[in-house]
């Protein structure tokens, strides 16, 4: 029986994977189980975002040095999906995912990967990425065994960038095309509400966009047969980036028990936090007036970034949190979603 294993690692500079180096020196994990790397490096976040790829082109070396394969071939196998913008209390980091041989029975969570066709330059951001997303995640659900899209617990999306000013609109097109591929909504109606209707979302979908990746990239999670592991994960969604008990309640849905935090003694069962969030834009949050979206000094997200990394790692007591911004058509508007990976009681990384 396959079991999913997540070893979530620090990094002391966007180019240190000196952590997975010393696992795979010691026989922990072998670089061929490796399935998907997600994490987060210290740079912008933005367009210009260099650090994305010098972790990714780190990453690769390595794996190559270690599989014998070109690290091209490594690339189209192994997404590496990466969120610049460790402000405030966030720590960089990453979460490898491997799939190792266990003799587990029954079910549990199950890891699938899938990337779509190259992307032609300034092709995202409509109909036709939200197609393309949708048939990617169908693809990464058959890699995980996963026939029914209700068994779906969260599906994590990097798509091509573009250029400027096409950002945002990839991110939400990523997005909708989780919910297409999830059947939550029709690819026509998706499209519609592309930018236009912030009320439609999916609660099991995270996407990011960088110029780092050349396609559609989807790794998913869900419960199927045969898997084994130890792990459980929940999603909540966030009503907005205060919203402390939605991130309390994921926590406790994955047998955990923060009061107000995850006690001392249980935080080493958390395996990986993944959250998405936005700037409310309407210029509130509560009744009261935030100046994220008219701070020239600092760019919206970065200010979103440092707030809500805050109330997430003030509940986990760790600061090693994946907080991506641009949550466009993913949980409410002006809210987000915080997903919750953990380790049952005395099951090891």
């Amino acid at each position: 029986m396959p079991e999913l294993r997540v070893h979530r690692l620090p990094m002391a500079h966007p180019g240190d994977v000196s952590a997975l180096a010393a696992l795979l020196e010691a026989g922990t994990l072998r670089a061929s189980e490796i399935r998907a790397v997600i994490g987060k490096t210290e740079g912008n976040g933005g367009l210009n975002d260099f650090t994305r790829g010098y972790f990714t082109q780190s990453l690769l070396l390595l794996l190559s040095r270690r599989t014998g394969e070109a690290p091209e071939t490594l690339a189209e196998r192994i997404p590496c999906v990466l969120s610049g913008g460790t402000e405030g209390v966030l720590s960089p980091h990453y979460c490898v995912f491997a799939v190792q041989p266990g003799d587990a029975a029954g079910e549990g969570l199950a890891i699938g990967t899938a990337f779509g066709p190259p992307v032609a330059p300034g092709d995202v951001g409509h109909g036709a990425q939200i197609r393309r997303v949708a048939a990617t995640l169908r693809a990464a659900m058959r890699d995980a065994g996963i026939a029914d899209p209700a068994r779906v617990r969260l599906a994590q999306v990097k798509s091509p960038a573009g250029g400027p000013g096409q950002l945002l609109c990839s991110v939400a097109a990523g997005a909708l095309g989780v919910a297409v591929g999830l059947g939550e909504i029709s690819a026509a109606a998706a499209e519609a509400a592309l930018l236009e209707d912030p009320s439609v979302f999916s609660e099991r979908a995270s996407a990011s966009a960088g110029v780092e990746v050349l396609r559609d990239e989807v790794v998913l999670f869900g419960t199927a047969a045969g898997w084994g592991g130890g792990l459980r994960l929940a999603v909540r969604p966030m009503a907005d980036a205060l919203d402390l008990g939605a991130v309390q309640a994921a926590f406790r849905d994955v047998g955990l028990a923060p009061d107000p935090d995850v006690p001392p003694d249980q935080r080493g069962r958390i395996a990986a936090v993944l959250a998405k969030g936005e700037p409310d834009r309407s210029g509130r949050v509560r009744g009261q007036r935030h100046t994220m979206l008219g701070d020239t000094d600092l760019e919206a997200q970065r200010h979103l970034r440092g707030a809500l990394g805050a109330v997430i790692a003030a509940v986990a007591g760790d600061g090693r949190i994946f907080v991506s911004g641009g949550a466009a058509h993913q949980g409410p508007p002006g809210g987000g979603l915080v997903a919750v990976i953990a380790r049952d009681e005395g099951v090891g990384a």
